[in-house]
């Protein structure tokens, strides 16, 4: 029998066979586990090839073009990125430039040499270290945002001039479609079990005791997964499988958390006052805040949109800074009040994390296109520089935080002791 622990909760409980496509979940959280794919390599590798291929013609081709009395002006991902630079905002040049092309280039590269590696039933090279470096990336490629926050730019540039749809803007809409059947087809669990080098062996089966992992003195490693035996006072541990520091929990999770989040905290208002775009015409010059932005969306007819980017750049940002504090000071109170509510709220914090991005690429794609001299330039504003910290530091709070330690004092007094 073997016995997997949970990676929100850290219960310990028997792995069973499932019929393909079904996901097993945790009795006690009800987060996912592992699934069987019912879906073969060969699909996953031709989805992960076709998605790379959109990926290329996604930035070698202009996404829009803009004509103003007779110039026209393109832009592409990496020319956005080159006018921010220019702009002196190399921070929002380097994130658009991260999420939009670093991050998810890497994620194809690394599933591409994966998969195609396992098809021919070899181990893949530097498996360990491309596997971590996925992890690392998985979070911050941001294609579907992206594609959003060109649509709202596209509204705000229609009173510029004539808007020219390139061929990236076609390639960037199927390939978030496909990034994402990519990302559900690719079985992270069944790929460690394919190319792992070495399994430890005698080291998972723990009977029926519904305990902890940590209580029964494991090791659940949190980028494979694999359940390891070892002493808890060892600092010196590491994984078997892929070699990863092992901790019974994430070390200062608490004070990393909370480090993030006070910084966003005190970045959070000047996001909002500042102007995150400056725009200067023949008619004079405008600043813009996020809000000053999601009214002008409204004014014009997209309330739609403008709901989108109210709910993207005020709200969520703001609720996950709220939940976040929630989180960190019931753990610390060791509360065990609502553990199951608690957990569906950090797991709903790190889904949204990543939407509060929308307004630093719709800046982006406006600073790239309206440069038409003295007819009309914009500019990213200092607001933008705040408000991408933000978004990046909520992100880290996020990521810092052990899901495990709101389980903790669920337990029994005797199984804390152990």
């Amino acid at each position: 029998m073997t016995v997997i622990a949970c990676h929100e909760c850290d219960l310990l409980q028997r792995k069973i066979p499932l019929l393909p496509g079904r996901w097993a979940r945790c009795v006690r959280c009800g987060s996912k586990l592992y699934r069987v794919e019912k879906r073969s390599l060969d699909h996953t590798l031709a989805l992960t090839m076709t998605a790379a291929i959109l990926f290329l013609l996604a930035n070698i081709f202009p996404i829009i073009g803009l004509q103003i009395q007779g110039t026209r002006n393109d832009t592409s991902i990496i020319s956005a990125v080159h006018t921010l630079w220019n702009q002196g905002m190399w921070p929002v040049a380097g994130l658009v430039f991260f999420t939009t092309f670093l991050a998810p280039a890497g994620v194809l590269a690394i599933m591409a040499h994966v998969l195609w590696a396992l098809k021919h039933g070899r181990i893949p090279a530097g498996f360990t270290l491309v596997m971590r470096v996925l992890r690392i990336f998985n979070p911050w490629g941001m294609v579907e945002v992206f594609i959003i926050g060109v649509m709202v730019a596209l509204v705000k540039l229609t009173h510029y001039g004539t808007l020219i749809p390139g061929v990236a803007l076609w390639s960037l809409g199927i390939l978030t479609l496909l990034m994402a059947a990519t990302a559900s087809s690719f079985n992270l669990h069944d790929i460690w079990n394919r190319g792992a080098l070495c399994l430890p062996t005698g080291k998972q089966s723990m009977g029926d005791t519904p305990l902890t992992a940590a209580a029964c003195g494991l090791f659940s490693c949190h980028f494979c997964g694999l359940l390891s035996r070892g002493d808890c006072n060892d600092q010196t541990l590491h994984c078997p499988r892929c070699l990863t520091p092992l901790h019974v929990r994430k070390p200062n999770s608490v004070a990393r958390s909370w480090a993030y989040l006070i910084a966003a905290y005190i970045l959070y208002i000047p996001a909002n006052v500042l102007p995150i775009m400056e725009t200067s015409s023949l008619f004079g010059a405008q600043a813009d805040t996020i809000m000053s932005g999601i009214i002008y969306l409204w004014h014009s007819g997209s309330w739609d949109l403008a709901l989108v980017v109210f709910i993207a750049s005020i709200v969520v940002p703001l609720l996950k800074l709220i939940a976040m504090t929630l989180l960190l000071l019931t753990v610390q109170r060791r509360s065990t009040w609502q553990p199951l509510q608690r957990t569906k709220l950090y797991r709903i914090v790190e889904l949204v994390g990543r939407w509060s991005m929308l307004d630093i690429y719709v800046v982006a794609i406006l600073a790239a296109l309206v440069q038409i001299g003295a007819l009309a330039t914009v500019n990213a504003g200092p607001g933008a520089l705040a408000f991408g910290a933000v978004v990046v530091l909520t992100m880290f709070a996020a990521m810092e935080f052990d899901p495990r330690l709101i389980w903790d004092y669920q337990q029994t007094p005797q199984e804390r002791e152990i």
